[in-house]
């Protein structure tokens, strides 16, 4: 797997296939049994056209951990205050943003995991042999993050996704789909009872008691957010980076609970072809958009509301909201998931792709380096130790620089689309997972 499976930032070769085929042996053979990763044209549209546009998303909440030298909010990350535009932006991305982008790539991820799966056995794979390619692939994804993190990017999630990986892959990935089905309702039924003890316990908590974080924020309370990026000195802001890595990599990867449920509906679906096969699953389709991206984005712009003042809500209130509308994250995740399917099923129809669509895909083909490629070109610019660029930013100006750093990618991605060559990172994760050279 590299180079693009569905795998939220990771990507894979093996993701987003369609049938699979036999393949020649490459110059340099892969292990015995395995043939080599996904051909582009074995490449399915929804999954690239997805995670190329989700990668938008990411940068832009992202970007907000940079604002180092402004106030957070009581519940939010978000500066608490800010012009008209500001409060508008900060609005927006609480809405449809925050909290709603890491599901979709969980659910990417396990979907990718199955396809390639799914090829090497219908290749001839032995079961062990494709057991040890997965494996390696989230071993390295560990490593990839874990450097990552210590080099760039505090809120790192390779290696929450490869620790998931490993974890998942071996328990769930060769169960049948009832107990995919049943697991991800017992995860579901849990997010939302531990959602309604946070919000129970603080309509009864006693007058006067500080509130407390709400379910599935993904920071316990001693996270260093702005005064990580604040740190001027670069090797003591390592330090705290991989402290905090360290923490993401088991609580985003496996206690926040959406992940797994994500990970559990990707393999699921991935073997109903769903997003290879998006016209023979429009009603699934349509039904997850039209409920999923409504309920996160109204509670979401409840959340948004009472972080702009708009709303005059109670401390209580406030806490309530702000949880219920991080754990509705996971709906709206499937719901974009499921929107894309849709657009790429109507886009499908089209005999060529333009400029734009040929952008957006050849950035989900190379995700996992316009990923990385995001940290290179914010973290030195933006942090204290580099530039120190975020104290003067903005929500507004930083959502701006964000969008311009995504665009950069979509035309390095371009460009080398148009040259037919692959995402370094991509190539580099096929060579270290499959253990053969492959351009």
């Amino acid at each position: 797997m590299t180079g693009h499976d569905p795998t939220g930032p990771p990507t894979s070769d093996d993701a987003g296939t369609h049938e699979p085929r036999e393949s020649t042996a490459p110059a340099q053979p892969a292990p015995p049994s395995l043939r080599g990763p996904v051909r582009p044209g074995e490449r399915a549209l929804a999954p690239d056209l997805a995670r190329g546009f989700m990668l938008l998303l990411i940068v832009l909440a992202n970007s907000t951990w940079y604002l180092w030298a402004a106030s957070p909010g009581e519940l939010s990350i978000h500066p608490s205050d800010g012009s008209l535009l500001d409060r508008i932006v900060q609005g927006v991305l609480i809405t449809a943003v925050d909290a709603r982008t890491y599901p979709i790539f969980a659910f990417l991820f396990g979907y990718g995991m199955v396809q390639l799966w799914l090829r090497q056995r219908a290749a001839g794979a032995t079961e062990r042999d494709v057991r040890a390619l997965l494996r390696r692939r989230n071993l390295w994804l560990l490593v990839f993050g874990f450097v990552h993190a210590a080099l760039l990017w505090l809120g790192d999630v390779l290696g929450a996704y490869g620790f998931a990986g490993l974890i998942f892959g071996w328990l769930f990935l060769r169960r049948t789909d009832r107990t995919l089905l049943v697991w991800s309702g017992i995860f579901t039924g849990l997010l939302a009872a531990l959602t309604a003890l946070s919000v129970l316990a603080f309509i009864v908590a006693p007058e006067g008691a500080a509130p407390a974080e709400p379910a599935e924020s993904g920071s316990p309370s001693w996270f260093p957010s702005s005064e990580l990026n604040a740190e001027e000195n670069y090797l003591a802001s390592m330090v705290l980076r991989i402290q905090v890595w360290a923490f993401l990599v088991v609580s985003q990867g496996l206690l926040t609970i959406s992940v797994p449920i994500a990970i559990l509906l990707g393999f699921w679906a991935a073997r109903r072809r769903i997003l290879e096969e998006p016209g023979n699953h429009l009603r699934l389709l349509r039904i997850t958009a039209a409920v999923g991206i409504p309920l996160g984005w109204l509670t979401g712009l409840l959340h948004a509301l009472d972080h702009v003042g708009i709303l005059s809500l109670s401390a209580e209130e406030s806490v309530a909201v702000a949880s219920i509308a991080s754990t509705t994250g996971i709906a709206t995740g499937l719901g974009y998931v499921a929107l894309f399917g849709l657009i790429a099923h109507r886009l499908s129809r089209r005999t060529s792709r333009g400029p734009v669509l040929t952008a957006l895909t050849a950035v989900g083909k190379r995700s996992l380096s316009c990923y990385l490629a995001q940290s290179v070109l914010c973290a030195p610019v933006l942090t204290a130790w580099g530039l120190g660029l975020g104290a003067h930013l903005h929500s507004a100006t930083m959502a701006l620089f964000a969008t311009g750093v995504w665009l950069v990618t979509a035309l390095l991605s371009y460009l080398q689309e148009r040259a037919g060559q692959r995402g370094p990172a991509e190539v580099l994760l096929r060579r270290l997972s499959y253990r053969a050279s492959y351009s």
